[in-house]
């Protein structure tokens, strides 16, 4: 993805030099890195490994907080790469949303943390990854997710990255919208099947805008791109994520957030169209 030349972001947040600093999670029963990294790719656009989690053994335990740190180059430009993303969808929405609803775009703020964090929504550590929390609406993210996704699951790449990002501002779009609020009210109603169901067609909805905001930002694209993300979208299905904690397809009642085969088309029909009001999950005929 071709950031060079974009703008940075004036809404984010950095707390990653606090007293956050390097604490967090560790895993007790020897996990390490392997371990660890199941836990927080498995938070990543709402995702649930813990199936992977209880396989390997281990349960996550909070550390207290380091003292206040620099950081590292690696860390610097994580962050300045979170910043210039940001940017673009701000951009995008700022666009697309006042056109296809009629209304102003307020963008949320990005909040960039290490190990452990507060939000409105309450306190968050490392293994509950990037969120958005509609309560302060903000977005979450510990950068040093992006390697721990890649290595873990095999979905590489800066726009796999991106689209980690833009998948949290997608959850923003809906909030600005009413749509998270009302399903989430909903959900509170439902049984289990139905919640779980209602959940699915919140985060493929997130997919339908992430692939709208991708489609405005073509002109930054480099070749394999798009690709990335379609790889990323893959490798966090329900279904998928199931099969490699060894327990096949798993019940398709239990799954929140679609099987990969629904999160790569709606992410698709988002890129296709352009179009935000083609990502109606919640009137689809088939999701």
């Amino acid at each position: 993805m071709r950031l060079r030349n974009t703008r940075s972001s004036r809404n984010v947040i950095d707390r990653r030099r606090s007293g956050g600093g390097r604490g967090g999670v560790r895993l007790a029963g020897g996990g390490g890195l392997g371990l660890l990294a199941i836990v927080v790719v498995g938070y990543f656009l709402g995702v649930d490994l813990t199936p992977l989690l209880n396989q390997q053994g281990g349960q996550p335990q909070f550390e207290q907080p380091g003292q206040p740190r620099e950081l590292s180059a690696e860390e610097q430009q994580a962050g300045e790469f979170a910043s210039r993303v940001l940017a673009t969808t701000e951009d995008v929405w700022g666009n697309v949303f006042p056109q296809a609803f009629n209304t102003s775009y307020d963008p949320p703020q990005l909040v960039l943390f290490s190990g452990m964090v507060q939000s409105g929504c309450g306190g968050a550590s490392a293994s509950t990854g990037p969120f958005y929390c509609p309560a302060d609406q903000r977005a979450y993210l510990d950068t040093q997710f992006f390697a721990y996704m890649a290595r873990q699951l095999g979905a590489q790449g800066d726009f796999a990255a991106a689209y980690v990002i833009a998948h949290e501002v997608a959850h923003h779009v809906q909030n600005e919208l009413g749509i998270l609020g009302e399903a989430n009210r909903i959900r509170a109603q439902s049984n289990q099947t139905q919640s779980n169901r209602i959940s699915v067609m919140i985060e493929l909805q997130a997919d339908c805008f992430s692939g709208v905001w991708a489609r405005n930002v073509s002109d930054l694209l480099e070749p394999g791109d798009l690709q990335e993300a379609l790889n990323a979208a893959e490798r966090i299905g329900d279904d998928y994520l199931s099969q490699r904690a060894g327990r096949g397809a798993g019940n398709p009642h239990n799954y929140t957030h679609g099987t990969s085969e629904q999160r790569m088309r709606w992410f698709s029909v988002g890129y296709d169209t352009g179009d935000p009001n083609q990502c109606d999950t919640f009137n689809a005929d088939r999701l």
